[in-house]
């Protein structure tokens, strides 16, 4: 693992005054880049060939400026590499070194490699937030988000450790057989159900045996589901909620659009219109104001069970996805699933919630900026890089 001494040395030999925003060419990189210019950071994307002309032609940074005067695009610099992974490569290292950069991670960086120490122990370029972290998203490693969730104290869903004990509807979590790292959701109702609609997807080799052999069975939970984004900044000591949302899922979107009796009409169809849940966007959602204290407390628990498990803990945007259940007349959330890094919800600056702390509202790309703008002002960077 690249050490906080590996990463002050790296640091000796940067340009603070002329610091570059990294990210990889794909979720958040539009976000985070946007971000970064507002507050005066130069951006780099490293994109993979043939899957580059967002940020290489579209959002590129231009001389030319609109009406108002203000410079066109968000992204100054493109690498180009063969493959994702290729990142890792020494001489694209160099490169993004020599540009000063501060990484910024997500999912969509770490999926492209078959295993999270490539990154862990490769990749000598700072990164914003914690790089241990971030693999204990996969529910099949040592004391990961479920371990973090119930100790501090947050309701997750009933975890079922076999089929045969199924006695309510359940989700089942597994990987996809051609995308290992998107998950092909089922849900079933008894072990029954379980057994018929994973035998059809076997057959049609949309999962793995080894991988049903891995899944996670879990409650499915009947509620309004809420994404809550919040960011933890070291240098204020605080837990922010960024904002709210939600998902759009294809082809389940389209499905629940179509009237109760077309929606039998077409189970006829099946497998073409097998419901799925491949997410496919978000949209800005807002709570009432009675569930912002326990949203707040809910994130401040969480970032207190980080930083008893691993020190330096959850630094900048993270985010708790659940939903908001009625019960007894009593509402209650339930925690499904967590994101240790930046969510990729461009959407949630149109919910209020950065408004009334700050005046104006944020994206999550302009508060990361923020936060290692402070870092560079207050000398104490590396406080938040890994």
């Amino acid at each position: 693992m690249i050490s906080q001494k590996d990463i002050q040395n790296i640091l000796k030999s940067y340009d603070l005054d002329n610091l570059t925003i990294g990210v990889l060419g794909g979720h958040s990189a539009l976000d985070v880049c946007h971000g970064a210019k507002k507050l005066g950071f130069k951006t780099v994307a490293v994109c993979q060939k043939g899957r580059d002309k967002t940020y290489s032609k579209y959002y590129k940074t231009r001389d030319a400026q609109d009406r108002a005067g203000t410079t066109l695009g968000c992204i100054d610099e493109v690498i180009l590499v063969d493959k994702f992974s290729d990142i890792v490569n020494p001489e694209v290292q160099k490169r993004l070194r020599k540009m000063n950069t501060i990484f910024i991670h997500n999912r969509y960086f770490w999926v492209y490699f078959k295993d999270f120490a490539k990154v862990e122990n490769e990749f000598h370029v700072p990164i914003f937030g914690s790089r241990s972290m971030l693999k204990l998203e996969e529910r099949n490693q040592p004391k990961n988000q479920y371990h973090l969730l119930q100790k501090a104290g947050i309701r997750i869903p009933k975890i079922y450790k076999k089929p045969e004990e199924i006695d309510r509807l359940v989700l089942v979590k597994v990987n996809e057989a051609t995308r290992g790292y998107e998950r092909a959701f089922f849900k079933a109702a008894s072990f029954e159900d379980y057994k018929a609609v994973s035998r059809d997807l076997l057959a049609r080799k949309v999962i793995t045996k080894e991988a049903l052999e891995k899944a996670i069975i879990e409650e499915f939970i009947i509620g309004a589901p809420v994404n809550f984004n919040y960011f933890y900044s070291p240098f204020a000591g605080e837990v922010e909620l960024l904002g709210t949302d939600t998902r759009r899922q294809t082809n389940l979107d389209g499905l629940l659009r179509l009237p109760a009796w077309e929606q039998i009409e077409v189970q006829g169809d099946y497998p073409k219109f097998e419901p799925k849940m491949i997410e496919t966007g978000h949209y800005a959602v807002t709570v009432k104001e009675s569930l912002v204290e326990k949203i707040l407390d809910l994130g401040e628990r969480f970032v207190k069970a980080t930083q008893s498990e691993h020190g330096i803990g959850i630094v900048g945007p993270f985010a708790l996805q659940g939903a908001v259940t009625a019960e007894e007349g009593k509402e209650d959330i339930v925690i499904f699933d967590v994101s240790l890094r930046i969510p990729g919800s461009p959407g949630t600056r149109f919910t209020p919630y950065t408004g009334y702390l700050y005046g104006e509202n944020l994206s999550v790309g302009e508060r990361i900026a923020m936060e290692i703008a402070e870092g560079v002002k207050q000398g104490k960077l590396v406080k938040i890089l890994t």
